[in-house]
C-alpha cells in the first residue's frame, strides 16, 4: 500500500504546481459546497417555492421533483469537483486579447443612443468647457 501513496502523492503536487492553488482550492471548494447539498437542501426549497410562486399553488409536486433533480445533479457535480480538482478545469483559456484582421478597424456604433448630444451644445469640434480660461480638453477627439 506504501508503494501507490508516494507516485499519487507526487502527481498530485505536480498537478497542484502546474495548476496554481487559487483555481485547485476554488475548485476543490466548489466540490464540497455543491457535495454538501443534500444536507442544505437549498436547491430542493428553491425549487418548491419557485414552482409554487410562478406556477400557482397547485405545482408544488413538480418543484419538488424539480428540486430532487437539481440536488442530486449539483451531488454528482461535487463529486467529480473533488476527485478532480488538482486537473484545470480549462487549461486552454486565452488571455482577452482582442485580435482583429487587417481589414477590420473597430468604430464607435452608428446608434442614436452613441450618437452626439446637439440639444446639450455638444459638437465634434466643440470643447467641454469653453468659457472656462485654459481648457483644453475635447469631447471628441
Amino acid at each position: 500500500m506504501r508503494s501507490h501513496l508516494l507516485p499519487i502523492a507526487a502527481v498530485t503536487l505536480v498537478a497542484a504546481v502546474l495548476t496554481g492553488c487559487t483555481a485547485a482550492e476554488k475548485k476543490l471548494g466548489r466540490g464540497i459546497n455543491n457535495f454538501t447539498e443534500p444536507t442544505r437542501m437549498g436547491e430542493f426549497q428553491r425549487s418548491y417555492e419557485q414552482a409554487v410562486l410562478f406556477d400557482g399553488p397547485g405545482s408544488g409536486t413538480a418543484g419538488i421533483i424539480r428540486g430532487v433533480n437539481r440536488t442530486i445533479g449539483r451531488t454528482v457535480t461535487g463529486a467529480f469537483e473533488i476527485i478532480t480538482f488538482p486537473i484545470p478545469s480549462d487549461p486552454y483559456v486565452m488571455p482577452n486579447t482582442l485580435v482583429h484582421t487587417d481589414a477590420y478597424t473597430p468604430r464607435r456604433h452608428s446608434a442614436t443612443v452613441m450618437g452626439q448630444d446637439s440639444k446639450m451644445g455638444f459638437d465634434a469640434s466643440s470643447d467641454v468647457a469653453p468659457w472656462f480660461p485654459g481648457s483644453r480638453f475635447s469631447v471628441f477627439e
